[in-house]
């Protein structure tokens, strides 16, 4: 099987994969500042792994065991706005990825028709 076959696909799972993290992430942090001043309010994080030999990385939410409110507190309020614009970065990044694929495979099939 030539590098491109096996490159095209996983391209797109590797990009595709990131979206769905970035996506996760900025939900997560959208979470936090909402409720930051619920009372008894636990802040949440996305952990991320990769995933060996398929490309790409697996996103899940957890308690932050560091980031424990007590309602009102609004200490973690610049880290989420941060989180947020670095989810949204990193989910542009990643559909710019899918979508230079798209074209690369589109040129492809262009110039062998």
């Amino acid at each position: 099987m030539s590098i491109s076959a096996l490159s095209g696909s996983s391209v797109a799972a590797i990009g595709l994969s990131g979206m769905r993290a970035a996506q996760l992430r900025l939900d997560t942090s959208a979470h936090n500042v909402a409720n930051a001043q619920t009372p008894g309010f636990q802040r949440q994080g996305v952990t991320q792994t990769a995933r060996p030999g398929l490309g790409g990385v697996d996103a899940q939410v957890n308690q932050d065991a560091a980031g424990t409110s007590a309602g009102g507190d609004f200490g973690h309020l610049a880290e989420d706005m941060v989180a947020q614009r670095m989810s949204v970065y990193s989910f542009a990044a990643n559909l710019r990825t899918v979508e230079t694929e798209d074209r690369v495979l589109g040129t492809l099939l262009d110039t062998r028709a």
